[in-house]
């Protein structure tokens, strides 16, 4: 499971890592890895990871970001008027063979590792 976040620490990143931390034992239990992927610092996913307490694995794709830009999830943005480059909320289930099971792209952060359980009749 790979998913695309626009910035640690900020309010919607916060609801939707925690919320796969709250599930997290229900993603291992099926053997499912969860990655997510930010131009952030490795520094601060370090801290974000911490004060969290995060159990998976989160990753740096700096400007021009390659990897989101490969999954259609970097590019044009707009918030309050303006406009500007950026991570799109996204996420992915990958299959163990690397074929895309489920793609999200309207993302409601405090339930997605929810939805992703249920979808996958997990739950």
């Amino acid at each position: 499971m790979l998913y695309f976040y626009p910035k640690d620490d900020t309010p919607g990143c916060t609801k939707e890592a925690c919320n796969f931390r709250d599930r997290w034992k229900d993603f291992e239990a099926n053997g499912i890895k969860v990655l997510g992927i930010s131009k952030d610092s490795s520094g601060s996913h370090s801290k974000f990871i911490s004060k969290y307490q995060l159990p998976f694995t989160l990753l740096t794709d700096a400007e021009p970001c390659p990897v989101a830009s490969s999954f259609d999830s970097y590019g044009l943005k707009k918030f309050m008027g303006r406009e500007y480059m950026g991570m799109m909320r996204h996420t992915f289930v990958i299959d163990k063979e690397g074929k895309i099971e489920l793609i999200y792209k309207k993302v409601k952060a405090d339930v997605m590792a929810n939805q992703i359980l249920s979808d996958l009749d997990l739950e």
